[in-house]
């Protein structure tokens, strides 16, 4: 329907939302056809949804089961909905004052609501330049969909400066609507309160726009704006204010809804006008040219992020020793790929964090000198040898197909990730291999050139499109393994790819580097294309780099605790601690997202024991009662195998005076099979203190079960895919998993349970103990606390 599809797809699983949109839908099919009038339609339509969303925010506002801050956003959220819901309501019996009542009313709307927003958990402070960047990239769409307004809008009713005025606020709505539900942070319970918002006020503008003709069937287009807004309001709100920081991570988000959904708008309007042959207004020609000034900026700011190299083209040195195809290219297409370029280490642990740990988006990089491409390539490079002249020739390459009148090209940027340790000659010849099956895969005008000492550059002419496919045979051609100095040799390649339309030669190259950079991060063995909001995504990781070390001097970490429940009784048994940064620079920061660096810079051991230390004293507090509840941390394996980590872990406990059977230690199950004896060693001498252990992330697969049945662990976590019934239709995995724990004499606990099918999947397949949004969120010492008090049998 035209309303509930839409709500399952941004909020599945809510029933009442989902019947309410349904019979609104109803509705509007029934205005349509002119079986109800208009003005019935709309205030029965926005009524049932500002009451169901009013309902759900007068809850929130007067819950104990959440902060003040949510309760308050509540509050000012509930006034609000019910503003907008009186005032869509009431305003066909406005008369002349229809107009004026409707803006006044989106503002109030819009004061509330942003009031609300800023109370809400959640929230992300991104710095400046993002901030700028971002309202850059979206001024052109959104004065795009001005113009889309400006079209659409009857020129009949308000006048012309109000129809202006709504057709700017409409575009500007439309836009960060579009930036919410569709941009880098759209699965945050904020992020989907914040575009209900938008998509409310927006839907009040539009009803003062529109004719106020009381048979207008046109009015009806402003029910499904108002009624999907309030409802994702109210859903946004609940949402952030139960899940406080635990939103999940996010993936890069994809940038084409945002360009090429405001397009398609824009042409959809004007087919129309095009098709009549009418003559465009003078209105709509200058917001056509309003469209241009952001461009013209957005091209301003890359050129200041990333100049051009410091001498012209003519002036650069001539590559030497050039890496030709088996055909001629001309001569000034030709790099140089020096024969001692070292292939990565495996223990070189630099990579990991590439060039951009020093120079990011926006930085500078020098165009000639050793040093400056040295910095690039994080290695050492001799006095006269050849990434400098390397990078001239590739910058040559570059500007040679930006050159043309129409350019079209690509750059990819190949990097080799060795997975086994070898000598400097076994390097050489794993270089040398690899360029030979490139050069056996690319194009008669394709240009390999060296680039920085772990891989090389491949410039070409062809379009994007088909430059990701030449990038998707290059990992083909990579992947076999390589036959040098009497051994085999595994390596990993990761390709970025950045395209060649009119970018200045250093703009390509960094966006190739950021791409590949990426392609790192994601593990490897994959082309990755560049886009600005991957480059936001990048610059992200550098704040963190940045801010993180010190945080825990400067107070900065904290814990949120989620209740393990027994799911036979319901009762609970014990929470497992979680860590929150909280970053007055860059917000909450969520596990998922700051262990990486948390590696990549050596503090998981700092972070770690800060946890232990943290969760012990809690678990101390909560045993002054009669309860006796278990407390569960997370290690990493490269923690748990430090030499001392068992008698450090027995001098906390000790410190606190926590029995050491009510602390649970857990590892994940995919990263001990790297040091599996260590491990066993390490969690056998947990358990001859006391100290129970416990795997997570179990996967049932033939390796897990063999690995399972040499480690010393009381409890195995598994995951809702093996709850759930499998795809080809064959019974739950969990059968197999609780058979094999019962021989064990392991308990199985089901974790990230979030319906209430999948706690009762869980309890009939044998599970005694269950984790996850559907029994308990995590929450604060004080809220879990309070929720323990509401059983007071609870001890186990």
């Amino acid at each position: 329907m035209l309303l509930a599809y839409p709500f399952r797809v941004l909020v599945p699983r809510r029933t009442p939302e989902t019947a309410t949109s349904t019979a609104v839908a109803l509705l509007l099919f029934a205005g349509a056809l002119g079986l109800v009038p208009t003005p019935v339609v709309i205030a029965l339509s926005v009524g049932a949804g500002a009451t169901l969303a009013g309902v759900r925010l007068s809850r929130l506002a007067v819950s104990r089961r959440v902060d003040p801050a949510p309760r308050t956003a509540g509050v000012l959220l509930d006034a609000a909905v019910v503003t907008a819901g009186l005032t869509a309501v009431a305003l066909p019996l406005g008369g002349g004052w229809r107009t004026v009542a409707a803006l006044v009313g989106a503002l109030l709307v819009a004061a509330l609501a942003g009031a609300g927003l800023c109370r809400l958990p959640g929230r992300t402070r991104p710095t400046a330049g993002v901030r700028l960047r971002g309202l850059v990239e979206s001024t052109g769409p959104a004065v795009g969909l001005a113009l889309a307004g400006w079209l659409l809008l009857p020129p009949v009713g308000p006048p012309v400066p109000v129809r202006l005025v709504a057709a700017l606020a409409l575009g500007g709505l439309g836009m960060a609507a579009l930036t919410a539900f569709a941009g880098p942070r759209r699965r945050s319970p904020t992020a989907v309160c914040r575009g209900g918002v938008l998509l409310t006020v927006g839907g009040l503008i539009l009803l003062a726009a529109l004719p106020s003709a009381p048979t207008g069937r046109v009015t009806l287009l402003v029910v499904p704006p108002l009624v999907l807004g309030l409802l994702l309001v109210a859903v946004g709100a609940v949402d952030a204010a139960d899940a406080g920081d635990t939103a999940p991570a996010e993936p890069v988000a994809s940038a084409w809804p945002r360009s090429v959904l405001p397009a398609a708008v824009l042409l959809l309007a004007a087919a129309p006008h095009l098709g009549s042959g009418h003559a465009p207004d003078r209105t709509s020609v200058v917001l056509a040219l309003a469209a241009v000034p952001p461009l013209v900026l957005r091209e301003l700011l890359r050129g200041r992020d990333a100049p051009v190299s410091a001498r012209p083209a003519a002036h650069r040195r001539p590559a030497a020793g050039p890496v030709r195809h088996r055909h001629a290219v001309p001569p000034r297409w030709l790099g140089d790929l020096p024969s001692t370029a070292p292939v990565h280490d495996p223990h070189d642990q630099r990579d990991s964090a590439g060039p951009l740990t020093r120079y990011g988006a926006g930085s500078t990089w020098p165009a000639e000198d050793a040093a400056g491409w040295s910095a690039l390539s994080r290695r050492p490079v001799p006095a006269g040898n050849g990434p400098p002249g390397d990078r001239a020739a590739l910058l040559d390459a570059l500007a040679a197909i930006g050159d043309v009148p129409a350019p079209s090209g690509a750059l990819l940027l190949v990097d080799l990730h060795v997975t086994d340790g070898i000598g400097p000659t076994a390097r050489e010849d794993v270089l040398a291999e690899a360029v030979h099956r490139v050069r056996a895969v690319i194009a008669f005008d394709d240009v390999v050139t060296g680039c920085t000492g772990a891989g090389f550059a491949v410039v070409t002419a062809a379009g994007p499109v088909l430059a990701y496919a030449l990038g998707t045979r290059l990992l083909g051609a990579l992947a076999p393994p390589y036959q040098v100095a009497g051994a085999v040799v595994r390596a990993q390649t990761s390709i970025g790819l950045a395209e060649v339309s009119g970018d200045r030669p250093a703009d390509v190259l960094r966006q190739a580097e950021l791409a590949r950079r990426r392609a790192v991060q994601l593990g490897r063995d994959r082309v990755e294309w560049y886009d600005a909001f991957l480059e936001e995504q990048l610059v992200r990781r550098l704040d963190l780099e940045r801010e993180l070390p010190g945080a825990v001097a400067r107070g900065e970490l904290d814990l949120v605790y989620q209740p393990v429940v027994d799911l036979a009784d319901g009762q609970p048994v014990g929470a497992e601690a979680l860590l929150r940064w909280r970053s007055p620079v860059l917000g909450t920061v969520l596990p998922a997202e700051l262990l990486p660096v948390a590696e990549d810079l050596d503090l998981v051991g700092e972070l770690e024991w800060w946890v232990l230390d943290r969760a012990c004293r809690q678990l101390s507090d909560w045993s002054v009662g009669v309860r006796e509840l278990w407390m569960a941390v997370n290690v990493t394996t490269r923690e748990l195998t430090t030499p001392d980590f068992v008698q450090r872990a027995a001098a906390v406990l000790a410190a606190y005076g926590v029995p050491p059977e009510r602390l649970v230690v857990e590892v994940s199950e995919p990263k001990v099979a790297g040091d599996l004896s260590t491990v066993v060693a390490r969690l056998a001498g947990l358990r001859s203190l006391g100290v129970r252990t416990a795997l997570d992330d179990f996967r049932a697969e033939h390796a897990s079960l063999a690995q399972l049945r040499r480690l010393p662990i009381d409890l195995l976590k598994v995951g809702p895919e093996l709850v759930g019934a499998r795809p080809d239709g064959q019974p739950p995995l969990i059968d197999v998993v609780v058979n094999v724990g019962e021989r064990l004499g392991v308990e199985i606990v089901a974790e990230e349970l979030e319906s209430s099918t999948q706690v009762e999947v869980a309890r009939r397949g044998g599970c005694r103990y269950g984790q996850g949004f559907a029994l308990a969120r995590p929450a604060t010492a004080e809220r879990v606390e309070a929720y323990f008090e509401e059983f007071p049998s609870a001890s186990r």
